[in-house]
């Protein structure tokens, strides 16, 4: 596994971190098929670097300003969890390969269209559960031993455990966490907003979900950016349809994000997702000239990321935390949608 540290500042998928094969096509012609290359990179171009070169900064700020929150620090990893042998292991589990985004949608007939209601049934259940288990004092390792037990005892896997060495079933991002929050000993505390991001492959095929739950007493500050950020994820699948640019995604989302003077991070993407957990398209959260049009069938995630303050990420030396450079809250959304006859239908939901 490369550490985040020798490598260059990308664009990335909202789970796949630092682990792309590298390209060196401009931004616009990353995502095309590349033959005899499975994974594109997601490398920005010079033009961008200039507000993305944080990523890899490793800082501690201690405190923040005019707040009583401290910030996040890294909590003791309790020891991976087993799942039992009988359980279908997506491909990345047992391959040495670095995954990545791959070339190519996910266009389903109709048996793959029903695996994928039933693995994104199954991921909004579980989503559901977990968010019920948000209290104070709680620690986000016993979210994970949780939602670990829940998707294996229904016959799947947790998506993201040995995903890119990625070492827990699950995401927990705490309050400026932007997102792929490893779950550890730290307990929740009152007022705290937590992203819990739930991925399961079920007979073959992912559903991918996350949503923002309050922790307690949370303030109208926080309480409004969740809100809002809900608010672009709706917005953006109540436009989806087949013929639509993706490039309307963002907009939307950019739009409402302003309204309310809330940042919307870049780095992050949405992507495609059904029998691999990360394909084309890749979906971007802001306004952009990116081309491509939505197509009958295909599924694929819209996960915005709003923040109060810097959009810049910084991460930690585990090399998947990411927080925000400034200390400020951070939310995120997601659900995985199929491209319909009349419109879109969310997949993940109960």
């Amino acid at each position: 596994m490369v550490g985040a540290s020798s490598l260059q500042p990308r664009l990335l998928s909202s789970f796949v971190g630092d682990r792309f094969v590298q390209s060196r096509r401009p931004l616009h012609q990353l995502f095309g098929c590349n033959p005899g290359n499975k994974h594109v990179s997601m490398q920005l171009s010079r033009t961008f670097s200039g507000l993305t070169n944080l990523l890899f900064n490793r800082r501690n700020l201690e405190g923040l300003p005019n707040s009583k929150r401290k910030r996040l620090r890294p909590g003791k990893l309790s020891p991976r969890r087993p799942v039992p042998g009988h359980i279908l292991r997506p491909p990345y589990v047992t391959s040495k390969k670095p995954p990545g985004i791959v070339s190519g949608p996910e266009v389903h007939g109709e048996k793959g269209i029903e695996c994928m209601r039933n693995s994104g049934r199954l991921a909004a259940q579980v989503l559901e559960y977990a968010g019920t288990l948000v209290k104070p004092g709680i620690k986000t390792d016993e979210i994970d031993e949780a939602v670990h037990r829940m998707i294996i005892d229904n016959g799947a896997y947790p998506s993201p455990l040995g995903y890119g060495g990625f070492p827990k079933s699950v995401c927990t991002s705490v309050n400026e966490c932007i997102c792929h929050g490893i779950p550890d000993s730290r307990p929740l505390e009152d007022g705290d907003i937590i992203n819990i991001d739930v991925t399961v492959y079920l007979n073959g095929y992912h559903g991918d979900t996350s949503a923002t739950f309050f922790c307690g007493d949370v303030d109208d500050e926080a309480r409004k950016l969740v809100e809002v950020t809900k608010e672009c994820l709706d917005k953006a699948i109540s436009i989806c349809a087949p013929g639509l640019e993706f490039k309307k995604i963002g907009k939307t989302i950019h739009d409402h994000a302003d309204k309310h003077r809330y940042g919307v991070v870049r780095m992050f993407v949405g992507h495609g997702v059904g029998s691999v957990f990360h394909a084309d398209p890749v979906i971007l959260h802001y306004r952009n000239n990116d081309g491509g049009r939505m197509m009958l069938n295909q599924t694929f995630t819209i996960e915005p990321m709003l923040t109060i303050g810097s959009i810049n990420p910084i991460m930690w030396d585990d090399d998947w935390t990411v927080v925000t450079e400034d200390g400020s809250l951070s939310a995120q959304f997601e659900h995985t949608i199929l491209i319909t006859e009349n419109g879109a239908e969310i997949l993940t939901q109960c």
